[in-house]
């Protein structure tokens, strides 16, 4: 079933979506929020998790990627779920990694009026995107949206690890300016 029927399918109400969702993204969720949990059951909660926040949230919004859609929704709550059951601890793994990393250069806050700045943020943050090679881009997003770790994603590229780190760290330097340049302080 294609996207834009299993989407018509929630916009009707209809079970048979949550069905349809499942066969055609369960591995793709899954995958997601086990390498940001790194726990099996964990993990397959977190797919049900979003299986339930889809029906919530379609209809109203329609969304132009079904995948993106649920990727965007699973990774969310995998990382709730990871700060809720490591708030008393600090572990290791590749989620602490990836955010320290990312947390020296990105603004956030927990205040009701960061929601306005945070849409802003993923705005600038799309914009600085595009100013990216398609290399520094994949490993960019490979290493901070779907969380995998820099020796995967040398093999993935072809690249050794340490100019993957090295590529890391140039782009985050380069998201900071970006970032400074639109008016965001960390």
């Amino acid at each position: 079933m294609q996207d834009e029927e299993i989407v018509a399918l929630y916009w009707e109400r209809s079970e048979k979506a949550i069905a349809a969702t499942q066969t055609r993204y369960e591995s793709y969720c899954y995958a997601i929020a086990s390498r940001i949990l790194n726990n099996h059951q964990d993990a397959e909660e977190c797919v049900n998790d979003t299986y339930l926040a889809a029906w919530e949230s379609i209809p109203p919004h329609r969304p132009q990627s079904l995948s993106a859609f649920l990727g965007k929704l699973t990774r969310r709550i995998a990382i709730d779920k990871w700060r809720r059951s490591n708030a008393d601890k600090r572990g290791g793994g590749e989620i602490v990694l990836a955010l320290e990393e990312l947390g020296e250069c990105v603004p956030g806050g927990e205040l009701p009026e960061d929601a306005l700045q945070a849409k802003e943020l993923t705005l600038a943050l799309n914009r600085f995107l595009t100013t990216l090679s398609r290399e520094e881009r994949g490993v960019f997003v490979g290493r901070y949206w779907h969380i995998l770790p820099v020796a995967e994603l040398a093999k993935r590229f072809g690249f050794e690890t340490e100019k993957v780190k090295s590529m890391l760290l140039r782009t985050r330097k380069k998201m900071r300016i970006f970032l400074e340049r639109e008016g965001f302080t960390v």
